[in-house]
């Protein structure tokens, strides 16, 4: 290319070529934008670029996007936002231009960028525009937007058209519908795959019909939703990006639905085109949660949006199992179809009240009949029918025994309470199971964890045809809602029973094993406070109305032993045993029941740092949940196991941090107990604390 003369301009194919020393001469607007570009480079403008200037239209929108102009000096760039549109404020040789903030290529964020010899450059690949006017030297068209700028004293103003009217779109629609089919809890992060779904959150928090709790970690999320669907027997939500955030709630999705509580997971998801290409976070989600989801879906342009959440959430109800969308990017921020209406459950659920076959119900009252110490079993299943069932055995006279699970579905001080059954239980309720000549069993699966002897004759009552019979046969399988079922049994039994009074025999028996905890309780140690001065110090501390969150390990073992329950509801990770679960857990049941009841979370050392971040999300959003760690330093559980099974006792210790001083680093209440002369003090101060609070106690991990 030919060279040309200092101070001249020489067109070539309709451009202008400019040199560093290169001035043009048509118009002074042309001449300074010409300064301003100057390079050492060879740069190419249009006619049309130098003469560009950006006018405020009648319609223009001023927000102040700087509070002082000398926030941004000459030759900087920074992102601002105005309304909802992201600028990147440039100020170059003493003028301010504001400019679209994504670069056309790949959308990078230029107000993360820098201005090179005289030119911004895009932070993610170094395409060049003009800090002025958007444009690419070379006169290519892919310049940016730019937008009016106005200064008033001393601030700085962008210029925009007034925002058009939000449009219903795709989430807004499906939104809606889970929330009038009763969702209105989510826990979740939002990310950048799932941000329009998010958006369509937003909106109706800010109406005030769904709650939203951003979490730290997607896993706790699934388990705070796992736990509120166990306390309260309806669906909440956990909410994740694609790829690793989808993952991450993948234990807390198994974890509900082996127990059976009702679960609603919502992810984001990369555009569909490049599922299977191996896009940066794509995980084929659908084929990923085919076996924990009952119900699995990824959301189309062309589903019935509102009808698709309506059957996500209906089977999560209904099958009392998980349910699985989800949205690809392209999908979220689509606008509805014109006439789409979000969806109700208005005519849509069929009653649960099933009555069973009328053969199980003659088989089964006949045994009843020839019983003289029936002992009945609750489990979990029977969590929404614990007053039908104590009313029955009070009428049968019968010893009420629980699974783990269960514990707490009927009071240890009620006069039939015979605590908890199996391996976390009391001597009182195997004594039972063992000297009664009848089971009948309500909600409960037959866990070897819990042990129920199937030696004994036994009625089976399961809402889940699959559950009954489950390990062995049983003499009568009934099929049937246990409320409608007890209906059933109790207007068939009337003044045909001869059963005999247990409660004086529940009452010695309760009488020997608190005369055994009480030596036990003699037991002490330098290395630690023993976990029955714990739980003996929870006894007589811990609201009668709490609702406990227990976690796996050797804590739990001694929690269901030793914490005699009163009106108190338990959650625990029961068929999945997962560790790390109490802590997620009492953030899903206290926004389930808010500050009407106390939560209170028991959890190991082990199972803490799982989720320890969490204690941030209990402060952020005033949660007054009262943590109890046990610190033994140890995976107890663990080493235990590996004596058991004649193994070396390998990598189960723990290095920890102080877990009081680390609940103070994040605003919450904390303090540390070693002596346990000091116990009930500290646990005292815990329980009158009006917010989050931890309490650390160092524990021998042999004193369980």
């Amino acid at each position: 290319m030919a060279a040309y003369p200092p101070m001249a301009i020489s067109p070539m194919n309709g451009m202008l070529v400019v040199k560093q020393d290169l001035i043009a001469r048509n118009t002074k607007d042309s001449e300074k934008t010409l300064r301003e570009s100057s390079t050492k480079s060879l740069y190419w403008f249009t006619e049309k670029q130098l003469n560009f200037r950006k006018v405020a239209k009648e319609n223009t929108v001023w927000h102040k996007v700087l509070d002082n102009k000398n926030d941004l000096p000459e030759g900087r760039v920074k992102t601002v936002t105005a309304a909802h549109k992201g600028i990147c404020l440039t100020h170059f040789e003493g003028k301010f231009s504001a400019l679209d903030n994504k670069c056309p290529h790949q959308g990078g964020p230029l107000g993360e960028g820098s201005i090179e010899n005289g030119l911004l450059r895009c932070p993610w690949h170094g395409w060049d525009f003009h800090p002025c006017t958007g444009l690419p030297p070379g006169g290519y068209d892919d310049g940016v937007e730019t937008f009016a700028v106005k200064e008033e004293d001393g601030a700085i103003y962008v210029g925009l058209e007034a925002e058009a009217p939000h449009d219903t779109t795709v989430s807004d629609l499906m939104v809606e519908t889970m929330i009038n089919w009763g969702v209105t809890t989510v826990f979740g992060m939002v990310g950048h795959s799932n941000l329009g779904f998010a958006d369509a959150m937003k909106r109706q928090e800010q109406q005030g019909n769904l709650n939203f709790y951003g979490i730290r970690h997607e896993g706790a999320g699934a388990f705070a939703a796992s736990a509120y669907g166990k306390l309260t027997g309806k669906p909440a939500a956990c909410f994740s990006i694609a790829g690793p955030g989808a993952t991450n709630m993948y234990t807390g999705m198994w974890d509900a639905k082996v127990d059976r509580a009702p679960l609603l997971a919502l992810t984001g998801q990369v555009a569909t085109q490049v599922v299977g290409t191996g896009n940066f976070q794509e995980v084929d989600l659908v084929q990923a949660f085919g076996s924990v989801a009952e119900f699995n879906h990824r959301v189309q342009s062309d589903s019935r949006h509102g009808e698709l959440m309506s059957l996500a959430v209906k089977h999560a109800i209904l099958k009392r199992d998980v349910s699985h969308l989800t949205f690809p990017d392209e999908v979220q921020e689509k606008r509805a179809r014109p006439n789409a209406r979000a969806k109700t459950p208005e005519k849509r659920m069929t009653s649960l009240e099933i009555a069973p076959p009328a053969s199980a119900v003659e088989d089964a009252i006949e045994l009843i009949k020839k019983s003289k110490r029936p002992v009945i079993v609750m489990g979990h299943g029977a969590r929404t029918h614990k007053k039908r069932v104590v009313q029955f055995a009070e009428r049968l006279n019968a010893a009420v025994v629980t699974t783990f699970k269960g514990k707490g579905l009927i009071p240890d001080n009620h006069p039939l309470g015979g605590g908890v059954l199996g391996r976390s239980g009391t001597p009182i309720a195997s004594w039972f199971m063992n000297e009664s000549d009848l089971l009948i069993v309500f909600g409960a699966s037959f866990s070897n964890h819990t042990g129920i002897t199937p030696k004994k004759p036994i009625i089976q009552v399961d809402f889940d045809p699959l559950a009954l019979s489950k390990f062995h046969k049983v003499e009568v399988a009934v099929w049937g809602e246990i409320s409608r079922t007890l209906e059933i049994f109790e207007a068939e039994l009337k003044g045909k029973t001869d059963t005999l009074d247990q409660r004086p025999e529940i009452a010695e028996r309760w009488k020997i094993w608190k005369v055994e905890k009480a030596k036990r309780l003699q037991e002490t140690s330098e290395k630690g406070i023993s976990s029955i001065a714990v739980f003996d110090a929870m006894n007589k501390l811990t609201p009668e109305n709490a609702v406990m969150c227990v976690d796996v390990g050797n804590n739990a073992y001694s929690f269901g032993r030793y914490f005699e329950s009163k009106n108190h509801d338990f959650l625990m990770s029961g068929y999945l045993g997962s560790i790390g679960f109490a802590l997620p857990a009492s953030i899903g049941a206290w926004t389930a029941v808010g500050d009407t009841r106390p939560v209170v979370a028991v959890a190991g050392d082990g199972g803490l740092c799982q989720y320890l971040a969490e204690i941030t999300t209990l402060v952020k959003y005033k949660m007054p949940i009262k943590l109890i760690v046990l610190n033994n330093h140890e995976l107890g559980k663990i080493s235990k196991e590996q004596r058991a099974g004649e193994f070396d006792v390998w990598k189960t210790s723990l290095s920890n941090p102080n877990f009081a001083d680390f609940a103070l680093s994040c605003g919450a209440w904390g303090k540390r107990v070693t002596d346990q002369a000091k116990l009930e003090s500290a646990m005292q101060e815990l329980f009158e604390e009006s917010g989050p609070g931890v309490l650390e106690i160092i524990t021998d991990v042999d004193l369980i």
